[in-house]
């Protein structure tokens, strides 16, 4: 019995198809590959980073941030570029010489409405000095819980009448600089109980002897500013 031997166009034919298969099973993969890929880059598109700084502790109201402090109160941190405030600050050098104008909770991301710079503190001022009275010398000083930070208004009185002068109101929206207790020590802003003993205000020069002359009096009255 003769035997017929492989017919070589049914190879070539199989392999062609096996070729093909593979071939066309590559570039489905490949199809499937790019689709993931810009699936992949839509949805990382959306979930952009940005880099913006965050309170690395709390921060309490009238601190200065400082080249020293700053490491200690802030920190760069990437989160999600949808939730990024508009204002948020996103250069630290900006906040050197700047004060918070309120508490800021550990991981907030810091903005520009949360701190002020010295230009706002003083006003018009054109002379701008600190001036310093003791809470002694005024009949009432707010209960000695000034702070660093906080806004005050000071009065005159006219003793002779007992009551306020409506002829002078004194100064207005005044900025504590700084609070000592009774040994000279500085207040910290998170201090709530310590009575401040001595209070630092940013005031005019040309308001300086006016104002000492009526501390001298007993004239004056402190009030402060409620945010």
């Amino acid at each position: 019995m003769k035997l017929q031997k492989p017919n070589k166009w049914n190879k070539t034919i199989k392999n062609r198809i096996w070729n093909g298969s593979i071939l066309a099973a590559f570039i489905a993969a490949a199809a499937v590959f790019a689709v993931m890929l810009q699936t992949e880059k839509r949805t990382l598109a959306e979930y952009e980073k940005k880099e913006v700084y965050v309170a690395a502790t709390d921060i309490p109201r009238g601190e200065e941030l400082t080249q020293e402090n700053i490491e200690d109160y802030v920190m760069p941190l990437e989160i999600d570029q949808r939730i990024v405030p508009g204002t948020a600050v996103m250069d630290r050098d900006s906040l050197y010489g700047r004060i918070t104008v309120c508490d800021i909770g550990q991981g907030s991301v810091i903005t520009g409405e949360m701190t002020e710079g010295k230009e706002q503190i003083l006003g018009e001022m054109t002379e701008p000095v600190i001036a310093g009275f003791r809470a002694e010398d005024l009949y009432q000083a707010v209960g000695g819980v000034l702070r660093a930070g906080d806004r005050i208004h000071i009065y005159c009185i006219d003793k002779d009448k007992d009551d306020f002068s409506g002829e002078n109101p004194g100064w207005q929206n005044l900025f504590v600089q700084q609070v000592f207790d009774q040994s000279g020590n500085i207040i910290p802003c998170e201090d709530t109980t310590t009575p401040a003993q001595r209070v630092n205000i940013y005031l005019d020069n040309k308001n300086v002897e006016e104002f000492y002359r009526n501390l001298a009096k007993g004239s004056l009255r402190v009030v402060k500013i409620c945010n």
